[in-house]
């Protein structure tokens, strides 16, 4: 071969090795994701900052709530989410201002209330429907800070057996109620034991029915519940008294996010700013202010 044409045919192989190393290296390389997307249907940021407004939600810019419907008082007010009355609605709004969204950037999502801690992604940013921090929950999902302290308490018709209960003994031989999933049915389960085995409802609302019927001695729910219940739905029935709280782990309800959310620490972090600057106490003197306090069921 030609001295000349020799060197050119090394000169081109040489440069096509380049070009297929080179190509083999960028298909091999980890690509950057666009902000925004998501890896595996999980949300979350992939950048893992905080930037205001600026998070990779379900939506871009916007932020995705999920709440259960009805969506029942004090938590909500007049079982409309989105108009910022009501505990949790102003605290969403508030985690939302905190992270940089304004109200109108907020969409609000019907999530049942068991289908929020339920394994598999989600659909929304965060959940907020008194979901209580539990180890076994944190097994699906992931939850934030804890927003609110919570008591679980029992409500009894007036003319009911288990209006007169003084301890946790005294609720043994009556007939128990509580929704599915909740820590209410777990504080019957765990801590009361009563001889008669509880009866369980889809929603607090059929709980409620199952009492003013006499279906049902009493039933378990949080305390602010039980003093709207008491207050404004059922005037015929009173709060007996509370459970107490592990001195150690106080329930706390959070957020709920999915498992896999790189949202968690920005959302968490909101809740933290908010509790320390006081927003999470003036909004609970606002709206939980009726949840007086009751006896201790020890």
């Amino acid at each position: 071969m030609h001295l000349a044409n020799r060197s050119l045919v090394t000169t081109v192989t040489a440069v096509c090795s380049a070009v297929v190393l080179c190509a083999a290296l960028t298909g091999c390389a980890p690509q950057a994701e666009e902000k925004g997307t998501k890896a595996s249907g999980q949300a979350g940021a992939t950048t893992g900052t905080c930037a205001p407004g600026g998070l990779a939600t379900e939506v871009e810019g916007k932020l995705t709530v999920g709440t259960d419907k009805p969506a029942y008082a004090p938590w909500f007010s007049d079982d409309e989410p989105s108009n910022g009355k009501g505990f949790e609605s102003a605290v969403a709004y508030a985690v939302a201002k905190q992270l940089g969204y304004g109200r109108d950037a907020v969409v609000w999502q019907h999530v049942p209330f068991n289908s929020a801690f339920a394994p598999g992604a989600k659909k929304f940013d965060f959940d907020i429907n008194q979901v209580s921090i539990s180890e076994s929950r944190k097994k699906a999902v992931a939850f934030s800070s804890g927003y609110y302290d919570v008591r679980q308490a029992v409500v009894a018709l007036k003319s009911s057996k288990a209006a007169g209960a003084k301890s946790v003994a005294d609720l043994k031989d009556v007939k128990l109620g509580a929704q599915v999933g909740t820590t209410s049915l777990e504080f019957i389960d765990d801590l009361v034991k009563p001889a008669t085995k509880p009866a369980v409802y889809q929603r607090n609302d059929f709980a409620k029915s199952a009492l003013k019927t006499g279906q049902v001695d009493a039933i378990v729910v949080d305390l602010p519940t039980a003093f709207y219940i008491t207050g404004a739905e059922v005037p015929e029935a009173k709060v007996v008294g509370q459970f107490p709280n592990s001195a150690d782990t106080p329930e706390q309800f959070g957020l709920v996010l999915d498992k896999e959310s790189t949202l968690t620490s920005c959302v968490s972090g909101a809740v933290d700013a908010l509790r320390k600057d006081g927003t999470l106490a003036a909004l609970e003197k606002e709206w939980l202010s009726d949840a007086v306090d009751a006896p201790v069921l020890k």
